[in-house]
């Protein structure tokens, strides 16, 4: 099952922070991964990503199958400290219609890949380079950890300056348009809050 269009359109208005709420507190990743600008703002398809530690051919890889509006979510392992992506994979990725980038690794060229304009969340970024081991051991599509979160392909991912969350499509269609409605009652929160009112009594607590 992958998240409709429709939905993917939806999730664009709404953050990070109120999806994971809504969604019954699912789905947040670590929070590591960040944007490399905070006007960075994500939402697609989750194409899952597995690299050795230290190896990015198997992103190379995925490059290759990604369809456009999938987020590439990236499982490096250990391999923390290395720069997997850079100006020319991120070009590749704007021109293939990625919808975003979210590695528990490293990436380089940082200011190259801001212009570009892709949405990128990393946990480092590192100028050391990697290898492509024809023998390595990665995958493109199945199932990915990062964190305590299971990553599938065709789930919703959606970033922006506070982190990253993912939710599985069926737990998706609730929590989009719960979002949405939480978003919304905040507004009239904000308005008591400046006309006055005592958060305790706002919340009634």
């Amino acid at each position: 099952m992958t998240v409709t269009g429709q939905l993917i359109s939806a999730a664009k208005s709404v953050s990070t922070a109120s999806l994971h709420e809504a969604s019954g507190k699912r789905g947040a990743l670590p929070s590591t991964l960040k944007p490399l600008t905070a006007g960075m703002h994500m939402s697609g398809r989750a194409l899952p990503v597995r690299c050795p530690a230290g190896d990015n051919l198997w992103l190379h890889r995925a490059l290759a199958q990604a369809a456009v509006g999938d987020v590439l979510v990236v499982d490096c392992g250990a391999g923390l400290e290395y720069g997997y992506w850079g100006e020319i994979m991120a070009t590749a990725g704007v021109a293939r219609g990625l919808a975003g980038l979210v590695i528990n690794g490293g990436v380089r060229d940082s200011q190259a890949l801001i212009v570009l304009g892709l949405p990128t969340f990393s946990a480092t970024i590192c100028i050391r380079g990697t290898g492509k081991d024809f023998n390595g051991r990665g995958s493109v599509g199945e199932p990915v950890q990062i964190g305590e979160i299971i990553v599938n392909r065709g789930d919703l991912v959606i970033g922006d300056a506070d982190g990253v969350v993912v939710l599985a499509p069926e737990v998706a269609a609730g929590a989009v348009p719960a979002a949405q409605r939480r978003d919304q009652d905040e507004v009239s929160i904000l308005e008591q809050v400046r006309a006055g009112a005592p958060t305790l009594e706002v919340y009634n607590l």
